[in-house]
C-alpha cells in the first residue's frame, strides 16, 4: 500500500506534533501495557519509544513502505523488542489469540473498513485481551461536524492518506465486541481547530 506523498509529509510533521503534545498522548496510550503487543498501523514508529519495560514483544504492522523503513530504524532504538512487518489492519500477520494487547493509534480513521479492522483486532487478542486506542473522531453535531462531512466527501481522504474525519470510532469499538473501560475526549492541537481536532484516547476489553 504505497502512499508516498502522505508518508513523507507524515514523517516530517509527526515530530512537531509530538512536541506539541502528541508524545504525551502516546505515553498515556501505552502506560501499563504488558506482554505481547500488536500495533496496527505503526507508521514511522512514533510509539516505540513509549512502550514500558513490561512489554515483552511488539509486532508492529505497517503497510506503507516508506513509513515501514522509518519504523525499522526506530525499532532498533526502542526500549523493548519490536518486530516491524508488512501487513494491513484487516489481515494481520499473527495467529488468533496471540496478543495480550492490540494498539491502534491514529489508524482507524484511514482503514477502508473499521468493522473488518476491529474484527481482526478481536481475532488476534487472547480472550481477556485489551485494545488501546488513540484516534481522531467525529465532532458533536454542529458546524465542525458539517465541515468534517464535506471534507470526507471531497479532497481530505485523497490528500491525507485515506483519512476520514467523521467516524464514530468509539461506537465502532463497542459494536465490534469490546467494552470501553476508559475514555478521554480532547481537542488536538489545543490552540487551533481543524477537521481532525476531536480526539479520543482510552482502553477497551473484549466482552466474553
Amino acid at each position: 500500500m504505497k502512499r508516498p506523498l502522505f508518508a513523507r509529509m507524515y514523517a516530517r510533521v509527526r515530530p512537531t506534533l509530538d512536541d506539541a503534545g502528541a508524545a504525551e498522548h502516546r505515553r498515556r496510550l501505552l502506560a501499563g501495557t504488558a506482554g505481547r503487543v500488536i500495533e496496527v498501523g505503526a507508521g514511522d514508529g512514533g510509539n516505540f519509544a513509549h512502550y514500558p519495560p513490561s512489554v515483552t514483544h511488539v509486532l508492529a504492522v505497517e503497510p506503507e513502505p516508506f513509513l515501514r523503513a522509518y519504523a525499522h530504524r526506530e525499532a532498533s532504538a526502542a526500549p523493548v523488542p519490536v518486530e516491524v512487518v508488512e501487513g494491513t489492519a484487516d489481515h494481520l500477520p499473527a495467529a488468533s489469540g496471540s496478543a495480550d494487547v492490540v494498539v491502534v493509534s491514529l489508524v482507524l480513521c484511514s482503514v477502508p473498513d473499521q468493522t473488518a479492522a476491529l474484527a481482526e483486532a478481536r481475532r488476534v487478542l487472547r480472550p481477556d485481551g485489551e485494545l488501546r486506542f488513540y484516534e481522531h473522531v467525529a465532532a458533536q453535531p454542529g458546524r465542525l461536524a458539517t465541515v468534517q462531512k464535506i471534507a470526507d466527501a471531497t479532497l481530505w481522504p485523497l490528500l491525507v492518506g485515506g483519512c476520514h474525519t467523521h467516524r464514530d470510532t468509539a461506537s465502532a469499538i463497542t459494536s465490534a465486541g469490546f467494552t470501553i473501560e476508559d475514555l478521554h475526549h480532547f481537542n488536538f492541537p489545543p490552540n487551533r481547530q481543524t477537521p481532525a481536532s476531536p480526539h479520543i484516547l482510552g482502553r477497551a476489553r473484549l466482552r466474553a
